[in-house]
């Protein structure tokens, strides 16, 4: 009895001994399958059985972010993620007999740093960063299929066309290339799903993150093939993915140009001061341009600095300034004409047609039209009387002003010496002596010693009356330029009127119908995307 106990007992001894070492290895399957696969194992060699025998490399990139578009610096940040495959025979472990035992593994995870990697990489970065961000472990299959799939952030240069900004669009591309292998030793392929080459940028709807400034308007991916170089040399084969993207507007839409056109309206309001007012309408125009190369400096500071092509935006502040140059000149015209006056200046009958006839009656203007004077010295139109104008009590004053400045200061007392005691009362003085003698020889002689007074009396009455008339000629032809300077004003008016409101309209469409093509390619109706 106790020898059958004993028995038993070295039995499961033996037995535990037996069934430890198999439940031990079953749990380090993958360990014990990844030190055989290295064993002998070498990732500087290219996985080819034969030397002519050429890697087949498969390529897909995932969009995961559209960082941003630093279009100063004319680089883009995206954040992606590369999925490569290959085939390494020399990772393989199906249908192998000294593998058997690992034939229950269907995928292996080994570190990337310890396999042999196609040393694909970013041709066209900004900042010298070839390679991924994290070189995570390589999935492997039994059949030696690798699969890689590191995150990168990458900056890639991307020209940007500034002609229409900020209603532009760029197409920026990411170019893909071996760093170390010719076509002779790898072939550079898209990827294949469900038997349909991924002719696009992957884009994970769970996982992107939409940006602000920019819509992907189209994403196709292409093999490039160079035919002028040879398969020998690194550029023959690439992998090009192309990102169509669109701005959105409304940012500069809102802190720009609205701004803009508001502000540079403002010149508008210059014509409605008066004509006189030239230092006030310079003063406000100079203050408007001002505020305009404000905002140049600020659009230079956006877009990148070059001279093959000037932005949209840039475009409307150099058309704003010119504009708001010529209401600064015209201010300066319409000042010129309004302080104009007889002495000074001349205005021919032709002039007087147009600008107080002809363009008053065009634009609406609430003016007595001119005429020309006739013989008697009245001025007419049509057989009526010419009406005199109704004058301002400012132009009174002023005119006031400059007649008390023509007139000598003895003519003005000898003006009031004449009321007092004047001629007239001399002359009438002796008539009334004559008078009351009653005799004819008596009247006789009193008009005989009157009649010198008498002619100067009249030579005196005739001097006032030529005064008073080359006053009011001088008065008429000083309002004339003043009422000529208001026409030349409301002209100017309606040109600068309609050259700001078309040239707004016209710069602003050209934006607005620069959109980006419907097909990624020209001439190329397909639009790569999924079915």
């Amino acid at each position: 009895m106790c020898s059958g106990r004993s028995s038993l007992s070295s039995l499961a001894f033996w037995a535990s001994l037996l069934l430890f070492p198999i439940g031990a290895l079953s749990a380090n399957l993958e360990g014990a399958l990844y030190r055989d696969l290295m064993k002998g194992y070498s990732r500087n060699i290219r996985p080819a059985e034969k030397h002519e025998d050429i890697t087949e490399v498969k390529l897909k990139m995932t969009l995961t972010n559209l960082i941003s578009l630093n279009e100063k610096e004319e680089e883009l940040t995206t954040s992606v993620w590369i999925e490569m495959q290959w085939c390494d025979y020399r990772l393989r472990w199906d249908n192998k007999p000294q593998y058997k035992v690992y034939q229950n593994i269907t995928r292996m995870r080994i570190p990337s740093k310890h396999i042999w990697l196609p040393d694909i990489g970013l041709e066209n970065n900004v900042d010298g960063k070839f390679e991924v961000a994290v070189y995570v472990n390589a999935l492997i299959d039994p059949d030696g299929c690798v699969t890689w799939i590191p995150p990168a952030i990458y900056r890639s240069s991307c020209p940007i066309r500034v002609n229409y900004f900020p209603f532009d669009w760029q197409n920026c591309t990411m170019v893909f290339r071996s760093q170390t292998y010719s076509a002779n030793e790898i072939n550079l392929l898209l990827m294949p799903e469900d038997n349909v080459t991924v002719e696009w940028v992957e884009i994970d709807p769970q996982a992107f993150t939409e940006n602000g400034e920019w819509v992907i308007k189209h994403r196709p991916a292409k093999q490039i093939i160079n035919e002028r170089t040879s398969r020998d040399e690194l550029d023959y084969q690439e992998l090009v993915f192309f990102l169509v993207i669109q701005r959105k507007p409304l940012f500069y839409i809102i802190n720009i140009i609205v701004p803009c056109v508001l502000f540079s309206s403002l010149g508008l309001l210059v014509y409605y001061l008066p004509a006189k007012a030239g230092g006030q309408k310079c003063t406000m125009s100079i203050a408007i341009l001002l505020a305009q190369t404000v905002f140049l400096f600020l659009i230079a500071k956006k877009v990148p600095e070059t001279s093959q092509a000037v932005p949209l935006i840039g475009k409307y502040l150099m058309f704003v300034m010119v504009f708001t140059t010529i209401v600064v000149m015209n201010a300066v015209v319409v000042l010129n004409v309004s302080l104009r006056t007889p002495n000074t200046h001349s205005m021919s009958d032709r002039v007087r047609q147009v600008l107080l006839n002809f363009l008053p009656r065009m634009m609406r203007m609430h003016m007595q039209p001119w005429a020309p004077k006739d013989g008697s010295g009245r001025s007419g139109e049509n057989g009526y009387p010419f009406a005199r104008r109704r004058r301002s009590s400012v132009g009174l004053i002023a005119k006031a002003d400059e007649y008390m400045l023509r007139t000598a200061r003895s003519e003005l007392m000898f003006t009031r010496l004449k009321k007092r005691d004047g001629l007239m009362a001399i002359a009438l003085q002796k008539i009334q002596n004559g008078l009351e003698e009653g005799t004819a020889q008596e009247i006789g002689a009193s008009l005989a010693k009157a009649s010198a007074e008498v002619q100067e009396c009249v030579a005196a009455c005739k001097h006032i009356t030529e005064s008073a008339r080359q006053q009011s000629d001088f008065q008429n032809e000083n309002e004339e330029w003043f009422l000529a300077a208001r026409v030349i004003d409301r002209v100017c008016f309606f040109a600068m009127a309609m050259l700001f409101i078309l040239g707004t309209i016209g710069i602003f469409l050209m934006g607005h119908f620069n959109r980006a093509p419907s097909t990624p390619f020209p001439g190329d109706p397909k639009r790569y995307l999924p079915e």
